[in-house]
């Protein structure tokens, strides 16, 4: 299972940088999750928009979901246009980001699912996590390897048996330590407890809010976790199975 990072920013795109992102791989099968601000430039550049075989969003708000739009403008408008798009989301996540084009554009170029089955060849899990609209973490199962997708949430007894001896666990920290009160979000600090709790094998912090420093999110995960602690930036590889 390979993830590449399309942009790990929180609420809004930092320069030269892309919101939430990230493009999961398995035996030729190509999944994307969460399509935020910015990231379908950085996925063109690695496939065509018509080799994405679909695509996963965890809740609505825009910096996870608003280049849906022109994932699909690209998929439509091909000389031959690619078959449907399957899109996973929660019920009524992508009524805005879906009504951005006028009636009758992107008709035919995708099949809404709000119930996520197993996905290609991929096994998943999912579970509804605490946020200010309803948000869905998904675990993926391949070839004997675990990835576990937070999107965004409070910290959560749920987050945690999502997480359950991931191999990777991509964590929403989209503040260092201190979260304000009643944000259901959650900070690195926290991200690395709930780690701990998992027994996850390698944690990578996402969702950093722009002007946050990478190592300070580190340091606070660590005060928790003691297993590699990586932060989510455009353009980074993992092969999960390297983790094991």
């Amino acid at each position: 299972m390979l993830l590449t990072v399309l942009g790990g920013c929180g609420v809004w795109p930092a320069a030269g940088q892309a919101c939430s992102g990230y493009l999961v791989e398995h035996d030729g099968f190509r999944l994307l999750i969460d399509p935020g601000y910015a990231t379908v430039p950085r996925l063109l550049e690695r496939v065509g928009a018509d080799q994405i075989d679909a695509v996963f969003v965890s809740h609505g708000h825009p910096d996870h979901c608003a280049d849906l739009n022109p994932l699909l403008r690209a998929r439509t408008m091909l000389e031959n246009p690619a078959a449907p798009l399957p899109v996973y989301a929660p019920p009524g996540a992508l009524d805005a980001v879906l009504a951005l084009d006028r009636p009758g554009v992107l008709t035919g170029s995708y099949v809404l699912r709000d119930v996520v089955p197993d996905i290609g060849p991929f096994r998943v899990r999912t579970r509804l996590l605490p946020h200010s609209v309803p948000n869905v973490g998904i675990r993926l199962t391949a070839g004997g390897q675990v990835l576990v997708y937070t999107g965004d949430s409070g910290p959560s007894p749920d987050r945690v048996e999502l997480a359950r001896d991931a191999d990777l666990l991509l964590a929403e920290a989209t503040y260092v330590d201190q979260v304000p009160k009643g944000s259901l979000l959650t900070s690195a600090r926290q991200a690395g407890r709930q780690a701990r709790e998992a027994a996850a094998r390698h944690l990578l912090l996402t969702h950093l809010q722009p002007g946050t420093a990478p190592a300070a999110a580190r340091a606070a995960a660590a005060t928790a976790y003691d297993g590699e602690i990586g932060v989510a930036t455009s353009g980074l590889v993992i092969d999960v199975q390297e983790i094991r």
